[in-house]
């Protein structure tokens, strides 16, 4: 709880609570509010504003949106020397070769005329981008992210939802130092089993940033699991300390339980994001948010905004322990806090 930052001290900035999560995945869909949000406000609280998180993306400069994910701008050294590397998939490798021309074309239309959306820059692909799924025949936007991980373009703002991209030299502050891959790796591992306390050495593939901390911190075990686990050592004098917890709604992709195998083996809670799931099959909601009290994770909320009627919508409480008349308490208050944040009353229109 104390390194994902959801003990009872709050963070005091955006910017600290980036710098302690190590990443904040910047997931646009927002049936409640979008998931960046809900996690700085589930650190910060009622002072926290999304104008915060802009501010420190589109003006001080201090975070930056990288491959889907929210980091320090300091961060970015880690990854200088990643950038000169080729592809890591020859498809994208062959890709990029064969449409040479039209990266270039891309190139001197953000010389010109960035920060711009990706709708508004010109397709000249000679070569279409192959895929039988989503990305297929998304040129623009494909090379945009392949120039992005090659250093040579950066997104510079959010306009309704939408990214704007420009010269990664127009974003990104000069005189950051290049630190070499294998070291580089090395520090990302150990900063995100820093951000996380306790983690599997090896995690589940991911899209985005891997849940894996290879071989940082030390070996550690969990009574009933037969996971490999690591400790950070920074975390160990904390197990002495004594704990004041708190109550906090979490979205789906906090990290606290995006790990699976991570959330069953350290908490025996039992989480799946169902919206891709038909509503038949679903068992706590659309966009349940898991509940914290304290150090445990007790329940999933099944809730949605409606913006029109201004009203957080409670469909159910789903508790995985009983609940006790303060815990109760506690989880009432604050889905009546996030509905304050959000300008919102509640309508209870489900069970408890």
């Amino acid at each position: 709880m104390r390194a994902q930052l959801l003990d009872a001290a709050r963070p005091a900035s955006v910017v600290d609570v980036v710098r302690g999560l190590n990443v904040i995945q910047r997931y646009p869909y927002a049936d409640i509010a979008p998931s960046a949000d809900l996690v700085l406000w589930s650190r910060i609280g009622a002072r926290y504003e999304p104008d915060d998180l802009q501010r420190a993306l589109e003006v001080d400069r201090s975070l930056l949106e990288l491959d889907g994910m929210i980091r320090p701008m300091e961060d970015l050294a880690l990854f200088l020397a990643q950038f000169a590397l080729p592809p890591k998939y020859a498809k994208t490798r062959e890709w990029l070769e064969l449409n040479h021309e039209f990266r270039d074309d891309l190139l001197r239309e953000l010389y010109d005329r960035g920060p711009v959306l990706a709708r508004e820059l010109p397709d000249t692909a000679r070569y279409p981008w192959p895929s039988s799924g989503w990305t297929n025949n998304r040129n623009v936007t494909q090379m945009l992210e392949c120039l992005m991980m090659r250093g040579e373009v950066a997104i510079a703002s959010q306009e309704g939802g939408a990214r704007t991209w420009d010269l990664a030299e127009r974003v990104y502050p000069e005189g950051l130092p290049v630190i070499p891959v294998d070291q580089a790796l090395a520090m990302r591992d150990d900063r995100r089993l820093r951000s996380l306390g306790v983690a599997p050495a090896k995690g589940p593939k991911q899209p985005l940033e891997p849940i894996d901390v290879g071989p940082a911190g030390l070996p550690a075990t969990i009574e009933g699991s037969d996971v490999a686990w690591r400790v950070h050592p920074d975390v160990l004098p904390w197990i002495d300390d004594d704990f004041e917890g708190r109550t906090a709604l979490l979205s789906p992709f906090d990290r606290l339980v995006y790990d699976r195998i991570r959330t069953q083996g350290i908490f025996e809670f039992d989480f799946t994001l169902e919206m891709f799931k038909p509503k038949a099959k679903r068992r706590w909601g659309y966009f349940a948010l898991p509940i914290l009290h304290r150090d445990r994770l007790v329940g999933k909320l099944d809730a949605s905004a409606d913006r029109k009627a201004a009203a957080l919508r409670v469909n159910a409480i789903h508790e995985d322990v009983p609940f006790t008349t303060e815990m109760r308490n506690d989880v009432d208050a604050e889905i009546t806090a996030l509905a304050r944040w959000l300008g919102m009353r509640v309508d209870r229109v489900g069970s408890h």
